[in-house]
Formats: C-alpha cells, structure tokens, sequence
C-alpha cells in the first residue's frame, strides 16, 4: 500500500547489493482509465519468468498481483498516522498528497489490506528503521526456503 516503505526497503535491498525493483520508481507501472494506476502486467511477468535472476525482490501493490507467479508475499504495513505523515512529507512521490488521493489510499487499506494479508507469507510493520526491516525480511524468506520441500 502506497506510503507502507516499499521504495525505502528496495533502496536498502540495493544498498546491500541484491536485485530489488520498485513498480512505480522502474517503470513497471502506468495509469489506467479510470485514474488509479496498475502494473505493465507483462513486463513484470517477463522480470519474474528470468531464469538467472536468482533472488530478486519486487515492491508495489496492484490488482495484477494476484495472477503473478510471486514465490514468496511480503506485506508491508504502518499505521495510519504514520502513513499519513509519510504521504505527506515524502518528497520522492507526490501521489497522495491531495485529500482526495490521501482519501482512496486510506479506502484502499481498510478494504484492500486484509485481502493482502491473507494472502503474505509475512508481514511486517515498517516504523523500524529500514536495515531492521530488510533484515526481517530476508530472516522470512531464509525460514521460507527452510521449509521448503
């Protein structure tokens, strides 16, 4: 969900030298007719079918990800205030910053956010900083790839 700390975690994915795309920030996504934006379905699902890619992370939310062959789901989250300060003063994205786009974001995580929780392999709270996230998250998938058959 937007303002959730997707592009900061790829950013510090990056930093610690791992493949990591941000949807929005890698031209991966584009707007649709009715306002809102989406995924270029198929150049994500040609990023995900490379065969030499080997651990790569992807960072956005759109309705196209429910038909993508993720291996591994991780949901960022925050609480509202903290996303409503982040959306406000983030200075790499403008989007939410009026109240109609601020209004659709918080719409989308009370309707949106559950549905995406049932379907992580892992959820994360970000108000950690962000080496504390990447952290959980690379320990999720080391326990993911553990109990894999």
């Amino acid at each position: 969900m937007s303002g959730t700390g997707k592009s900061t975690l790829v950013q510090e994915l990056r930093r610690r030298g791992f493949v990591a795309y941000d949807a929005d920030n890698d031209g991966f996504s584009e707007p649709r007719a009715d306002g809102r934006w989406g995924w270029r379905r198929e150049s994500v699902a040609d990023l995900l079918a490379e065969d030499d890619a080997g651990l790569l992370f992807f960072a956005g939310c759109s309705d196209e990800q429910a038909d993508l062959p993720f291996d591994y789901r991780i949901l960022l989250t925050a609480p509202e205030a903290v996303l409503v300060g982040r959306l406000r003063t983030r200075t790499n994205n403008r989007y939410a910053r009026t109240g109609q786009e601020l209004a659709q974001v918080l719409a989308d995580r009370a309707e949106i956010e559950p549905l995406l929780r049932r379907a992580a392999d892992l959820v994360l709270t970000t108000t950690a900083p962000p080496a504390q996230i990447a952290d959980a998250v690379l320990a999720g998938i080391a326990e993911h790839e553990l109990r894999a058959p």
